[in-house]
């Protein structure tokens, strides 16, 4: 196959920051997305309608002249989020997820819940109304391994949460581990997962072998090889619990190569052709639409995008910028490390 056709692809994960940085890094993601569910981890962070309003607004405003992007918002849930304004920000249409934090787990988490049992009320209420929680699933707790906190999670929050509310829809977001891809397997059709690009092709040798790659750490951080392939085959599988959420999470330079750096790969510019590299090596090209263009739709309750996008495999390889360049700085843009001969050809919105 040396051509492919898909609808235009949404990525169901993504940060595009706000100010001089979301002007450098929206255009990026909106070349080759349709949509976006867009984190609401600012500073401060989105946690109201209007909140989510105001900041669609200013994604809107930052859009090329000629480009069309669609901001999926969200909420970040907070432990004084009132049930009312959730319900409410869901029956506006604009919300489409609320975004659960636990504190510490990650960039501007630190507002995020340390104690679920306050934000049940919440949790009870989208279960009722069918607004889905979007979760960064990894503990906090320090006497638990970095590299154990996301199988933590499940065991500790999620299996005893899905208990008490099964028809709570979960989407457990850029998931990094084999019983992570074995529990969504076996969830049914209120749970998913997303899979970042990253993921599916760092393990944690490539963050640490030889020298520290600041601009491959990233948080939940790259397991072991086994975890990657066990990614590989979920998101290859055809199976409709599998989307694409890149995570693309853009930091300057100066805050990744940092004596304490900034956690985050900066996928949105070579997204496409990577996946379709990784596809091609499991000789899963034909599964590849559903899981970028078709999965993720399903379970948001939202129409498959109208226009398409063509990839073309060609003798010569890829060359993207190695920075994007924003008025806050620069951003290294992701670097798989290998020659990858698939390119965006056209796209037809």
């Amino acid at each position: 196959m040396q051509t492919i056709t898909l609808p235009r692809p949404d990525d169901w994960h993504l940060h595009l920051r706000d100010g001089a940085m979301l002007r450098a890094v929206l255009p990026e993601s909106a070349r080759h997305f349709a949509r976006a569910i867009v984190m609401p981890n600012l500073v401060p962070p989105v946690v109201t309608l209007d909140d989510a309003k105001a900041y669609r607004d200013r994604i809107l405003a930052a859009l090329p002249d000629g480009m069309a992007f669609e901001p999926l918002m969200t909420l970040y849930l907070t432990e004084t989020t009132d049930p009312a304004d959730v319900a409410a920000a869901a029956a506006s249409g604009l919300i489409k997820a609320v975004k659960l934090y636990p504190a510490g787990a990650t960039t501007n988490s630190q507002s995020g819940v340390r104690d679920l049992t306050r934000v049940m009320p919440v949790l009870e209420t989208m279960a009722r109304i069918g607004l889905p929680l979007c979760t960064h699933g990894e503990v906090t707790d320090p006497a638990i391994d970095i590299f154990d906190r996301e199988a933590a999670f499940i065991d500790t929050v999620l299996v005893p949460l899905r208990h008490r509310l099964p028809e709570l829809r979960v989407v457990m977001e850029h998931i990094t581990t084999e019983e992570a891809a074995a529990y969504v397997a076996e969830g049914g059709d209120t749970l998913a997962a997303t899979i970042t690009t990253h993921h599916l092709i760092l393990n944690r040798n490539h963050i640490l072998a030889g020298g520290i790659r600041p601009h491959y750490y990233c948080l939940p951080v790259a397991k072991r090889e086994k975890h990657r392939l066990a990614l590989r085959r979920a998101a290859t599988s055809g199976s409709p619990s599998y989307f694409l959420g890149t995570d693309s999470a853009p930091h300057v330079d100066a805050l990744k190569e940092h004596a304490c750096g900034c956690a985050g790969c900066f996928t949105a510019t070579n997204t496409m052709p990577l996946l379709a590299h990784v596809f091609e090596e499991e000789a899963a090209l034909d599964r590849l639409e559903g899981f970028a263009s078709r999965h993720g739709p399903a379970f948001y309750g939202l129409p498959v995008n109208a226009g398409t996008l063509r990839l073309e495999k060609r003798a010569d390889p890829c060359i993207w910028p190695d920075k994007i360049h924003s008025d806050a700085g620069p951003v290294t843009v992701f670097n798989p490390g290998f020659p990858v001969h698939w390119h965006v050809a056209t796209e037809q919105i």
